[in-house]
């Protein structure tokens, strides 16, 4: 795996510094995929088609609230991920996804 894209709390580095949500981002509710079902799509949601749950203003509807699945809540905002804009959060996360793809 790319360092560039190295998970957070992975040993080989100092653990990421906290952050906060961009606003007007969404990148985390877009890059991904999901596997399992959530409010709205359910058979999961694919790389790249942004989330059924996701608002104009580009926050979560179900944030907080038990119907959030398990890996929105385990996906955090880091400095590496996030970097200093959107594109890059989007691109940071799409090679994530490559990354971690199974193989076909």
């Amino acid at each position: 795996m790319n360092a560039a894209v190295r998970p957070a709390g992975d040993p080989a580095g100092p653990p990421p510094a906290p952050v906060s949500c961009r606003p007007g981002c969404g990148a985390c509710c877009i890059a991904p995929s999901i596997t399992r079902p959530l409010p709205g799509m359910p058979q999961g949601k694919p790389a790249g088609v942004p989330c059924a749950q996701l608002l104009p203003d580009m926050r979560c509807a179900v944030f907080g609230r038990p119907e959030r699945p398990d890996f929105c809540g385990g996906l955090r905002p880091q400095r590496d991920m996030c970097g200093h804009s959107r594109e890059h959060a989007i691109a940071w996360l799409d090679e994530l996804e490559r990354a971690t793809a199974p193989q076909a």
